[in-house]
């Protein structure tokens, strides 16, 4: 089967923003990641393939919603193919979309925490843009609307590709792209962008410092780094490592106080660290859905206490921390 996946764009797009020399190093990244077997690619790429052809759509993407508006009316045939190939491509953990009348209800109510997010940094018009696990796009797009002149996410699932590719197909927002490549694939000290996002990636990650360094070189310098991760109450002393799961999450290696997590971007070599908004993760922003029929925070929590995940330990509540490369 034919991937629909082309990258000649994104290619063009390095060139024209003054980054070409970074584009062998990241052409064969994303070369190896597509290369990757993946027992579930051939039904996502069917999916992608049973997307009808939609004409004179339009995006809308600086609301709540990514939308992409159908300028002329959707047959009913269209609308249930296209619907059908959206589903075949769960879970939607990020969103909502809604795709020219299709209503995607992700897990994640994204456009909450984008609201918490926005008005503490810095404006992204004309700003390259680096988003660290950026999932399958949601935030992307909301960047764009916010002006930004390249918008890059990396994320080594397929699926995100499959699903941002979807919509993109749809929305066609000029220069901004999803690359399938971990972040260890990245040329080191790029020194490439302006705002850097991290958004529900630092406590999957081993070596704090290590991550935080590497944040660092990829940015110039004078750019922005916006960190959100999980965080719980305490001095600069404390963090949280779990033993075993935290949230029924296997992966999740450390969480830092607040106060903490600031004294280690400080001690990396970032200025400015301020705390932009600390809120607790509540059933409304994160849930099951049709989109995403699979267990969600509800099931784990403490069923008798809201306050504590089931093994006891304090609930999710995330931080979002704002700093600068000197």
């Amino acid at each position: 089967m034919t991937s629909p996946f082309d990258f000649s764009e994104f290619y063009q797009a390095l060139n024209r923003h003054g980054l070409q020399r970074w584009q062998k190093h990241l052409q064969n990244a994303v070369e190896t990641a597509t290369n990757k077997p993946d027992g579930n690619l051939p039904g996502w790429l069917a999916a992608l393939q049973k997307l009808p052809e939609l004409a004179d759509c339009r995006a809308e993407i600086d609301r709540k919603i990514v939308s992409a508006i159908s300028k002329a009316p959707v047959s009913t045939g269209s609308a249930e193919n296209l619907r059908q190939a959206l589903l075949q491509l769960q879970p939607w953990r990020k969103g909502p979309f809604d795709i020219c009348g299709t209503f995607i209800d992700s897990e994640w109510r994204c456009d909450m925490k984008w609201e918490r997010v926005a008005p503490h940094i810095s404006s992204l018009r004309g700003r390259k843009v680096l988003d660290v696990g950026c999932g399958n796009g949601y935030y992307l797009f909301r960047m764009a609307s916010m002006g930004a002149a390249l918008t890059i996410g990396i994320d080594p699932s397929m699926l995100f590709l499959a699903q941002f590719s979807a919509v993109q197909k749809y929305l066609k927002v000029t220069d901004t792209f999803l690359l399938p490549t971990g972040f260890e694939d990245l040329p080191e000290n790029m020194e490439a962008f302006d705002t850097v996002f991290s958004m529900g990636v630092f406590y999957h990650r081993r070596s704090p410092f290590d991550f935080l360094k590497s944040l660092k070189m990829l940015l110039r310098r004078g750019g922005e780094l916006v960190l959100e991760t999980l965080v719980i109450a305490g001095d600069e002393n404390q963090v949280l490592v779990p033993q075993d799961r935290y949230a029924r999450m296997n992966n999740v290696w450390f969480i830092p106080s607040v106060p903490a997590l600031c004294k280690w971007l400080t001690k990396i070599g970032f200025a400015d660290v301020r705390l932009a908004d600390a809120a607790r993760t509540t059933v409304e922003e994160q849930r099951t859905t049709t989109w995403m029929p699979g267990e969600s925070l509800e099931k784990c929590l403490d069923p008798q206490n809201h306050d504590l995940t089931i093994e006891g330990l304090p609930a999710p509540v995330r931080a979002v921390i704002v700093a600068t490369r000197p």
